[in-house]
């Protein structure tokens, strides 16, 4: 991506009464604007190595730029203290993981405009154009025992499904384990990567793909899953920068209630909007196909299939396929 095409959307010129930042890399596509403390400006390197002039932050309108986004966080753990934004990058996941080995804290948040290289489950891509949907990595280091490290995927796609009800007034449902659906159409994906030693967790870097200002008509036809977006399901554009604020705000009291051990409540949620308990599944599991009834979640988000002879199965992860309502088959939601 030429500079001269991305620079309106990130920088303009600087007047007397505005906050500026020197601008001195010849990289931008690969330079984050990163806000260290909340309230600070941010900073940004991306132009020409010879250009050295002032520029101020533009108050633009659907951006994810720090200024934009962190001010409105209530307080906690997510984006305030480091919140990288970057115009492109192949993958929010890969940088997050690299500066997890850095040793980056608890809460950085990695944003992208556009992912060249977007990933979900399964080595599967996630379809990333510019500047339409919300693409995001958090860093955690949560102090919990590893077998309970499936209730963060959950927790965020509660967290998901909370934010597009209480801000898009939408109805989503949780594909267990990690997709948001609208319609029996995939709006948001997750992708969780764990790295442990013994039974702890090291580090945890959470993705997040959600598709807000798409037209049905942006997306490619290759999809298992047929998509949708905000504005398909409500008929109107919305501020990404809104919507991350919110899901931000909900992922940290959700995160912060399991690490209390207080995760019944998240628990109930996704079990009120799972679109799988109750229905007949195939899973295509590690240990191999399971037919029969999804009836529960466990303690800690595994799922309870109740096979064909009554052997109930607890199934920690998995590609889940749903029978059609009206072909009987099974297919993928």
């Amino acid at each position: 991506m030429d500079f001269s095409e991305t620079a309106p959307f990130a920088l303009k010129e600087t007047k007397s009464n505005q906050v500026s930042s020197k601008v001195f890399d010849p990289k931008p596509e690969a330079t984050p604007v990163v806000c260290q403390e909340k309230g600070l400006p941010a900073a940004i390197s991306a132009v020409e190595p010879t250009l050295l002039r002032e520029f101020s932050l533009c108050a633009i309108p659907d951006s994810l730029l720090p200024e934009e986004v962190v001010p409105g966080l209530s307080a906690g753990v997510f984006g305030q203290k480091n919140y990288l934004y970057y115009l492109k990058i192949d993958s929010t996941n890969n940088l997050a993981r690299s500066l997890a080995l850095e040793g980056y804290p608890e809460g950085t948040v990695v944003v992208a405009e556009m992912q060249t290289g977007g990933r979900g489950r399964r080595g599967r891509t996630w379809f990333s154009p510019a500047r339409q949907g919300i693409y995001f990595s958090v860093i955690l280091r949560p102090a919990i025992p590893l077998r309970q490290i499936s209730r963060v995927s959950l927790l965020a796609a509660v967290a998901v499904a909370e934010t597009l009800e209480e801000q898009m007034n939408l109805q989503p449902s949780i594909k267990w384990p990690n997709d948001i659906l609208i319609n029996r159409r995939k709006i948001a994906g997750i992708l969780s990567e764990t790295v442990a030693r013994m039974h702890s967790v090291e580090y945890l870097v959470l993705g997040i793909g959600l598709n807000i200002n798409h037209s049905i008509q942006d997306f490619p036809e290759n999809f298992a899953t047929p998509p949708t977006s905000t504005l398909a399901e409500s008929g109107s554009t919305c501020s990404r920068s809104k919507i991350l604020q919110a899901l931000l705000t909900r992922l940290d009291y959700h995160y912060k209630e399991m690490l209390k051990g207080n995760f019944s409540q998240t628990l109930a949620k996704a079990k009120s909007k799972s679109a799988v308990i109750g229905q007949e599944v195939c899973l295509d599991t590690l240990n191999g196909i399971v037919v029969g009834r999804a009836v529960n979640l466990d303690d800690n988000g595994f799922l309870l299939v109740r096979d064909q002879k009554g052997i109930i199965h607890t199934v920690m992860s998995g590609e889940i396929f749903l029978s059609h309502p009206d072909i009987g088959k099974f297919r993928e939601y």
